[in-house]
């Protein structure tokens, strides 16, 4: 009998919309204190400088209120879970917007105050169930602000490994959200219950075809903190590197995941 399909779990629309403006506000503060000499440092996405990485912040947030001024789609196209799977078709026209977009905006700060007061302006009046026509398909809002906590919570991981002592504050809620969206995305790239993924102390899934366990402790179990979860789901980080660091435990024959990751790219 194949594997039941994984329920999306829920998340509460109004700490998902607070943790969003929250992690964004965290991250305009950070940005307005770097210095000319910090804005052209590398970063770990290539050819991307922190100018262009703080601008992309702006543009996956913008996204939201971009696609409220929209027309309303007719239906659904993509849920949660679906969503990590369909972002790698949008990579190059992201990465030229993104560019584009830094070149325009010398001045981060003012772009930062705009995108901040136009997604404010917006969620204020937007139920969780209005379609938005993303361009990775058409998906609820409340769905939608889920996927940039992810956004967020990445992106700022990128800026404090690109600027030595920046150090942006995480905001609990949109890592818990972040986190619990990649476990089940990997849950269902590979669905099965012969290993258990623990992400302490926010998620916990089975995933991997195999023998089931039904009590005790499995025999395959993989277990990491928030931010090495995110960077692993993410390409940020290889498997290899993250075990041989002990960032990783994993115990078992089935606890491999080097074939499974990143999920996003």
């Amino acid at each position: 009998m194949p594997p039941a399909k994984k329920r999306a779990r829920t998340y509460d629309p109004v700490k998902i919309r607070t943790a969003v403006l929250a992690q964004f506000g965290n991250v305009r503060q950070a940005v307005r204190t770097l210095t000319a000499e910090q804005l052209v440092l590398p970063t770990r996405l290539p050819g991307w400088s922190v100018r262009d990485l703080a601008a992309h912040v702006t543009m996956a947030v913008e996204t939201v209120s971009r696609n409220l001024d929209r027309e309303e789609p007719a239906k659904a196209e993509l849920t949660l879970l679906d969503w990590p799977s369909a972002t790698a078709v949008r990579a190059a026209d992201i990465d030229e917007g993104t560019r584009e977009l830094a070149q325009a905006n010398p001045d981060l700060d003012a772009l930062y105050a705009r995108t901040e007061e136009r997604l404010t302006e917006r969620l204020a009046t937007a139920p969780g169930t209005r379609l938005l026509a993303a361009r990775t398909g058409a998906m609820a809002l409340a769905d939608y602000l889920v996927t940039r906590t992810v956004e967020l919570v990445v992106h700022t991981d990128d800026l404090n490994a690109a600027v030595p002592g920046l150090d942006i504050p995480y905001d609990r809620q949109a890592v818990a959200a972040a986190t619990r969206l990649l476990a089940d995305a990997l849950a269902v790239k590979a669905p099965g219950g012969a290993t258990e993924v623990r992400v302490p102390p926010y998620a916990v899934v089975q995933c991997v075809e195999g023998p089931r366990h039904t009590r005790g402790t499995p025999p395959n179990v993989v277990e990491t903190d928030p931010l090495t979860w995110v960077r692993l789901a993410t390409g940020r980080l290889a498997w290899k590197d993250a075990v041989e660091e002990a960032k990783v435990s994993a115990s078992g024959e089935r606890a491999d995941l080097t074939e499974l990751l990143p999920l996003l790219s």
